[in-house]
C-alpha cells in the first residue's frame, strides 16, 4: 500500500511540475512579444517572407485568425442575402419579358409576312443614308437600262424569308451545330421565345421555337427548358457569382418516316459462327444534327459524375441556351443584319489593340532604362519578349 501512495504522489507531482512548465510557457512567450526588439525581428521576418496570400494568413496569431473566420461567416451571409437579389431579379425579367412580348409578337409578324409595317413603322435612318440612297440609285439605273423588254418585275416575297437561319448561319456559335441536311428544316423557323418560370416555381427558363408546317415533324413548338439554381453551395459556398444552369430538359420530336435527321442507317455484314454464311443488317446510329439540342445529355441526379466529354458537351449546351436568352433573342435583327456580331468583333479588337499600345509603351520605357543593355532580338515574339 505504501508503494501505491508513493506512485500517486509521483504522479500528482509531475501533472503539477507540467502544469507549472506550461504556465511559464505562456508567460515566456506572452513577455517575448512584448519585447520591442523581438516584434521588430518578427515584423521584419514577415517583411521579407514570399508574399503569398496562404502563406501570410499562416504567420498570424490566433486571436487575428479568429477574426477572419468571423468575416468569413459575414461573407458566406452577404452571398445569401446576393442570391435573394438574384431572385428578385428573375422576378422583374419575367415582369419586363410581359412588357417585351408584344413587341416580339409584332417582330414575328412582320418577319412571316401576317402583317406589313406602316410608312412610319418602317421608317430608319441610319448612319450612311446618303450613301446608301445613292448606291440604290445607281443599282436602279443599271437595271433599267439593262432591264430587257418583257422582264418580269423584281419580286416581292412575303415578309422576311429565311430570318432565323440566317442568323444561325451568321452566329459562330450556332452555325457549328448545324449540318447541311438540317438547313431546310431551319429554314421553316418562323420565332423563337423566351418563357421565364411562374412565381413560386424553382428558377428556369424555357426556350420555344415555332416552325410552320413541313416535311421533317408534326411538331408545331420545340422546347428546351434550362433549370437554374440560385443558392451558395454549401461545400464552397464564396464561388456564388450568380444564378447557373445546373440542368435542361429537351423534348420528343415526332419525326415523320424517314425524315429523322438526327439518326442514320448504316449497313453492317455478320458471319454465323458456325454455319459460316455471311448476312446484311441495318442499324440506326446517332447522328451529328442542330435537333440533338433538344435531346440533351441529362445531368445525374445520385450524384454520379459525367465524363469529361459529357461535361463539355453539356458546358456547350448551357453556354448556347444562355446565348438564345441574352442575346439571339432580344436582339435578333441586329443578328439577322450582322451589326451586332460587327459591334461584338470591334470590342474584342478595341481589347487587343489597347494591349498591344500598352506593351509597346512598356518596351520604350525599358529602352530609356537600360541603354547599357544588349538589344533584343526583334524577331523574337511578343510573348518571347515578356519572358
Amino acid at each position: 500500500m505504501a508503494d501505491n501512495s508513493k506512485a500517486e504522489d509521483a504522479a500528482s507531482d509531475s501533472v503539477e511540475a507540467a502544469k507549472g512548465t506550461g504556465d511559464k510557457k505562456e508567460k515566456l512567450a506572452a513577455q517575448v512579444m512584448q519585447n520591442p526588439q523581438v516584434l521588430a525581428a518578427l515584423q521584419d521576418r514577415l517583411d521579407n517572407a514570399p508574399h503569398t496570400p496562404s502563406s501570410y494568413i499562416e504567420t498570424l496569431p490566433k486571436a487575428v485568425k479568429r477574426r477572419i473566420d468571423a468575416l468569413k461567416q459575414l461573407q458566406v451571409k452577404c452571398a445569401h442575402i446576393e442570391a435573394k437579389f438574384y431572385e428578385e431579379v428573375h422576378d422583374l425579367e419575367r415582369k419586363y419579358a410581359a412588357l417585351y412580348q408584344p413587341l416580339f409578337d409584332k417582330r414575328r409578324d412582320f418577319i412571316t409576312g401576317a402583317a406589313e409595317p406602316t410608312d412610319e413603322e418602317a421608317e430608319w435612318h441610319s448612319e450612311n443614308e446618303e450613301d446608301e440612297k445613292l448606291a440604290g440609285d445607281l443599282k436602279s439605273k443599271v437595271v433599267i437600262e439593262e432591264k430587257e423588254p418583257g422582264a418580269a418585275e423584281e419580286t416581292n416575297p412575303k415578309g422576311i424569308p429565311d430570318f432565323w437561319f440566317t442568323i444561325f448561319r451568321n452566329v459562330d456559335m450556332l452555325s457549328e451545330l448545324v449540318q447541311e441536311y438540317d438547313e431546310p428544316i431551319l429554314k421553316h423557323l418562323q420565332d423563337i421565345k423566351v418563357k421565364f418560370s411562374e412565381p413560386g416555381q424553382a428558377m428556369s427558363f424555357t426556350l420555344e421555337f415555332y416552325f410552320e408546317p413541313n416535311d421533317y415533324f408534326t411538331n408545331s413548338v420545340l422546347t428546351k427548358t434550362y433549370k437554374m439554381k440560385s443558392e451558395p453551395d454549401k461545400a464552397d459556398p464564396f464561388s456564388f457569382e450568380g444564378p447557373e444552369i445546373v440542368d435542361c430538359e429537351g423534348c420528343t420530336i415526332d419525326w415523320k418516316k424517314g425524315k429523322n435527321v438526327t439518326v442514320k442507317t448504316i449497313k453492317k455484314k455478320q458471319k454465323h459462327k458456325g454455319r459460316g454464311t455471311v448476312r446484311t443488317i441495318t442499324k440506326q446510329v446517332p447522328n451529328d444534327s442542330f435537333f440533338n439540342f433538344f435531346s440533351p445529355i441529362k445531368v445525374s441526379g445520385d450524384g454520379e459524375s459525367l465524363d469529361e466529354d459529357s461535361e463539355c458537351t453539356l458546358a456547350i449546351d448551357f453556354e448556347v441556351g444562355h446565348f438564345f436568352r441574352e442575346r439571339i433573342v432580344p436582339r435578333a435583327v441586329l443578328y439577322f443584319t450582322g451589326e451586332a456580331i460587327e459591334d461584338d468583333d470591334n470590342f474584342e479588337e478595341g481589347e487587343e489593340g489597347e494591349e498591344e499600345e500598352l506593351e509597346g509603351e512598356e518596351e520604350g520605357e525599358e529602352e530609356e532604362d537600360a541603354e547599357s543593355e544588349p538589344k533584343k532580338d526583334a524577331s523574337q515574339p511578343a510573348e518571347c519578349k515578356q519572358q
